[in-house]
């Protein structure tokens, strides 16, 4: 998942045509405007059969990784409290009154740790990809539309006018092409991404909020990648 995802979702479309130079270019640094800007804040929406998850935090995207406060959508309070995530764990703090916003301090004490899961699970897989929104240099903005990448239409996001740019094949998967949806504004800014994970019926969407970033403080027995 270092490279463009795996994706699925729906905007108002307005028929899907080939890329533009320019939004080729768009499509190419909207992960390298994420790593420019170090951080950017998040939530992320995880579909599930019993009820769906939602995640409300922070990105670190050259730590490799996120903090937030999860709330169950549709389902019980069970899974609320807080999460930790690196590419390789997954710390959760349970509370049985999570707030709406995760504190700017993790607790020092009551996490539970585990290895975060690579498949099977859908909330892992949701934590893995956005932590994988970034990357330390463009893509090869000629080779996305050869590999696949179209323009599918435009949307707004938070009153930002954005286009709807699905990503490339996925090397070593058949038929991706076309799945993958990015919101893309004029200047390569990643709005919204929509994302399939496993059997699950409906997508992940990851949305970034207009928030200021604020950087990540590990919780006890976490550590980010330098």
């Amino acid at each position: 998942m270092a490279a463009f995802l795996v994706a699925d979702g729906t905007s108002d479309d307005s028929g899907r045509r080939a890329l533009t130079s320019d939004e080729a270019n768009r499509l190419a640094i909207t992960r390298f405007r994420n790593y420019q800007a170090h951080g950017r804040t998040v939530t992320i929406t995880v579909p599930g059969t019993a009820g769906g998850l939602v995640v409300t935090g922070s990105l670190d995207f050259r730590g490799k990784l996120g903090y937030g406060v999860v709330h169950g959508a549709g389902r019980d309070t069970a899974s609320d409290g807080l999460i930790q995530w690196t590419a390789a764990s997954v710390f959760v703090h349970p509370m049985a009154h999570a707030p709406a916003q995760p504190p700017a301090s993790p607790p020092r004490s009551g996490w539970y740790s585990r290895p975060l899961q690579s498949s099977g699970i859908a909330l892992d897989s949701s934590l893995a990809i956005a932590l994988n929104l970034a990357s330390d240099r463009p893509d090869n903005a000629q080779l996305l539309p050869q590999n696949g990448a179209t323009w599918w239409g435009r949307d707004q996001v938070d009153g930002h006018r954005v286009d709807v740019l699905t990503g490339p094949y996925s090397r070593g998967r058949s038929g991706t092409a076309g799945t993958v949806r990015y919101w893309v504004g004029e200047d390569g800014t990643m709005y919204r991404v929509r994302i399939s994970v496993g059997s699950e019926t409906e997508p992940v969407v990851i949305t970034f909020g207009p928030q200021k970033y604020v950087p990540v403080e590990p919780a006890p027995g976490v550590t980010p990648r330098p």
